[in-house]
């Protein structure tokens, strides 16, 4: 077949247009902008204001072409490439091969030059800046222009991480499209006209948004740079790798940039798949909590009451010595945030060497009905088999369980918010308010009080909103709404509807994997399940794992304090994660041997009787596997590291101390380990579904909901000066009525009380507020009092004023 033909046959395909660039036939989906067709057939276009997940709007000009022909014989005008569709038998021409547009092009960076300050020495995009590589590229080269240029007061602020100096910007209005496309936070805008154009931000407040670090990353010249990062290093003396986030279960891909093996930076990855070229501040600037003063690096042994240095050799002695009084005794509290890897080891560890099957990664409010929905429906899935961000985008209708997007997982919420613009999804929140977040992508609320969500879900499917179009995205705080986890497993298998879980946490899917459940061995298969337990003794060389369930995560706090369980394993938990943090100290307190795997000093560590320090995320490599049960790779950014020993390590020493093997040394080993059994067939059948156990709500005027903000008190977040600064302020959120009923109004102290515990923070009235609900920030700053005991769906007393 002729090479003519082929092409006849390509154009005449309904989706694809066939037209020329510089006299190279490209044929592309229509709808293509010349631009991008320009960078198919590697043709490069100078470019500002374009970008490929924002819509254009040639505001720059640099990148304009001329078409001859438009494919009707007519020569059109001078084009911006970034706004021009390609028709069929348009011929374009660009810098190439037309001497006028490279002309053109030089022109317009020339204009843009003319007030733009030359100093690019001290400037923190200097050596990465578009502006200044297509300068050189397509421009003159030196300057012609002799007059005064034009200046502002520099630096201003326009929140406490992002500096903005005006005299740079060239008006591509980059960052106001990505806060009024993608994040939805209108919070800046182009104002005033002509010579005179600017960007600007609201004055009366600043600008709030989860996502701002993106347009740090996105401005083509360097007007915006982070208060973090500002005149730390020059791009050229920074070392780069890819990884991924450990703050959510997004696994959004980072590049980490070190310098003298400190990271300095981490920017968004270009992964289209999970965060496309997005991430949340909170995953950009929350790095630094391990960089600290009370960073552990070296082993610590309590001697006479009090915690002290002690060489590698002594601390796991001891460890051991006190893990083998305990016997088969021994709790396991390996948190949510490890890696595959190093979840796996303590799940061997756990059952193979202490022969104990006491562990729960769930270091938050859980439920044993939240347990046998994992059991059940979570594990073992495949992302073939899985709901994925592409999923999301093509779904006609997202139903939102105890699930807040922005705050929870915001890469969803960016994904949700991108359907809903473009695609015209529909999104229900069963929420007792319409947040901000839900607002900004178009939900529509279905008013509903915590712990009615089972009954809510029936209503739901009752109307006809639920079908085989629908995808359900339930959160963990379902765990403590009876009967919600249920319900939606059960409405999915009857409606159809696809549904995925979301943890908050980065390393509870791959807890979930591991067999971080105490009725769970890894790949999926029951802790009862004879066949099961022969086959994990096989692989793993044990004479015998434990037959019965073990204790979940308050069992084990429970008997720890009462002696029941003689002694705990912890590995980087915060008595704040749990419903009721004092609760958790004084069973560690009580508790008659504690070993702790730690980052840094803590509560829980500074009660331990061994501390065993182990490395940072950035100083190891893994696996996380996000909310979709996609694999996401954590890499080795720094090789020179304060504490080499990952968690792997340090069990297998323990291991070794106690007269066993645990089969693996380096998160490598841990993995090929893994692999060997994670995708073994033939796992048991579901656990039987029992009622859902109901608690007792308390007494109270009113019902507790609550939620962690993404930007909170957290550990993680520790360091992260100026990104704490943008935390939401702390609030009391309740409907007008019962503002009303209690004699306050908007702005004025109200205190949430439970037992011996209060909350404190001015009153937001919420129009869309269920009645007789009241809203407290989980986990937040600055509040009066933030020692809250209660769990969302707890009855509390409310009243006006400060506690």
């Amino acid at each position: 077949m002729s090479t003519d033909t082929k092409s006849s046959e390509v154009a005449t395909k309904p989706d694809l247009v066939t037209f020329t660039i510089d006299g190279a036939e490209v044929s592309v989906p229509k709808g293509t902008l010349v631009i991008r067709a320009a960078e198919m057939i590697g043709i490069d276009i100078p470019r500002f204001c374009d970008h490929p997940l924002l819509d254009p709007v040639a505001a720059c000009r640099v990148c304009l072409v001329e078409v001859p022909d438009a494919g009707n014989g007519r020569a059109m005008k001078p084009q911006p490439a970034c706004a021009l569709s390609a028709m069929p038998g348009m011929k374009v021409e660009t810098a190439d091969s037309n001497p006028t547009v490279a002309k053109h092009q030089s022109g317009m960076i020339e204009f843009l030059l003319i007030n733009h300050p030359l100093d690019c020495p001290i400037c923190d995009k200097g050596g990465e800046c578009p502006l200044q590589n297509q300068a050189m590229s397509h421009g003159r080269g030196e300057t012609r222009y002799e007059g005064v240029k034009r200046t502002y007061a520099k630096p201003t602020h326009i929140n406490a991480e992002i500096v903005f100096d005006r005299e740079r910007c060239i008006l591509c209005q980059r960052c106001t499209r990505f806060s009024e496309q993608i994040s939805g936070d209108d919070f800046i805008s182009l104002s005033e006209r002509g010579a005179f154009s600017q960007v600007g931000e609201y004055a009366d407040q600043p600008y709030a948004s989860y996502f701002g670090g993106n347009i740090i990353q996105i401005c083509p010249v360097g007007a915006l740079t982070s208060a973090d990062y500002r005149f730390q290093s020059r791009p050229h003396d920074l070392v780069s790798t890819q990884s991924s986030c450990e703050h959510c279960a997004s696994g959004c891909e980072l590049r980490v940039d070190h310098r003298h093996f400190q990271v300095k930076r981490r920017l968004a990855g270009n992964e289209p798949a999970v965060n496309e070229e997005w991430n949340c501040d909170k995953g950009r600037f929350g790095f630094r909590s391990g960089h600290g003063d009370d960073r552990i690096t070296t082993p610590l042994v309590r001697r006479n009451g009090a915690l002290e240095p002690a060489s590698w050799p002594e601390a796991i002695d001891a460890a051991a010595e006190g893990l083998s009084r305990a016997g088969e005794s021994v709790g396991f509290l390996p948190g949510g945030r490890l890696t595959v890897e190093n979840a796996f080891a303590y799940s061997r560890f756990a059952r193979a060497v202490v022969g104990s099957n006491d562990i729960d990664f769930r270091s938050r409010a859980a439920s044993a009905e939240e347990a046998t929905f994992l059991t059940n429906h979570v594990v073992g899935r495949k992302l073939a088999d899985s709901i994925t961000f592409g999923a999301l985008e093509k779904a006609t209708k997202v139903v939102l369980v105890s699930f807040e997007p922005e705050d929870e997982s915001p890469m969803v919420f960016l994904r949700l918010r991108k359907a809903w613009r473009k695609n015209k999804l529909q999104v229900v929140s069963l929420a007792p308010f319409a947040t901000r977040g839900s607002e900004k992508m178009g939900a529509r609320l279905w008013p509903t009080a915590p712990g009615t969500e089972a009954a809510e879900l029936d209503k739901l499917a009752a109307a006809g909103e639920l079908d085989n179009q629908t995808i359900i995205l339930v959160g963990e705080r379902a765990a403590l709404s009876a009967g919600a986890l249920t319900k939606v497993a059960e409405l999915a298998e009857r409606t159809g509807a696809g549904f995925a879980w979301i943890p908050r946490r980065a390393g509870e899917l791959g807890a979930l994997e591991a067999g971080l459940l105490p009725g769970l061995l890894p790949g999926g298969r029951h802790v009862a399940d004879a066949s099961a337990r022969v086959d994990v003794q096989a692989a793993w060389g044990a004479d015998q794992l434990p037959a019965q369930s073990g204790r979940d995560a308050a069992a084990i706090i429970r008997d720890v304090a009462s002696g029941s369980v003689e002694a705990l394993v912890t590995a980087g938990i915060q008595a704040e994660d749990f419903a009721d943090p004092d609760a958790v100290l004084a069973a560690v307190s009580a508790a008659g041997f504690v070993v702790s795997l730690e980052q840094r000093r803590s509560e829980i560590a500074d009660r331990a009787d061994v501390v065993l320090p182990v490395a940072l995320i950035e100083d190891q490599v893994g696996t996380f596997i996000n909310w979709e049960h996609r694999e996401r790779p954590v890499a080795l950014v720094n090789e020179e590291t304060t504490s080499p020993m990952t968690d792997v390590r340090v069990l297998a020493a323990l291991a070794d101390a106690l007269g066993s093997d645990l089969g693996m040394r380096t998160p490598t080993q841990a993995r090929l380990a893994f692999d060997e059994i994670s995708d073994w067939s033939g796992n048991a059948d579901k656990l039987p579904v029992e009622a859902p156990a109901t608690t007792d709500a308390g007494s109270g005027n009113f019902v507790l909901s609550s939620w962690r903000l993404l930007i909170d008190d957290a550990a993680g977040l520790d360091g992260a000066t100026a990104l704490l600064e943008t935390a939401p302020a702390p609030s009391v959120r309740l409907a007008p009525a019962d503002a009303t009923g209690l004699g306050v109004a908007d702005g004025q102290a109200v205190t949430v009380r439970v037992g011996g515990t209060t909350f404190t923070a001015p009153l937001t009235i919420v129009p869309s507020m269920v009645p007789g609900v009241v809203w407290v920030p989980g986990n937040t700053r600055n509040s009066v009092n933030s020692g809250l005991v209660a769990a969302a769906g707890t009855r509390v007393e409310v009243t006006g004023g400060a506690a």
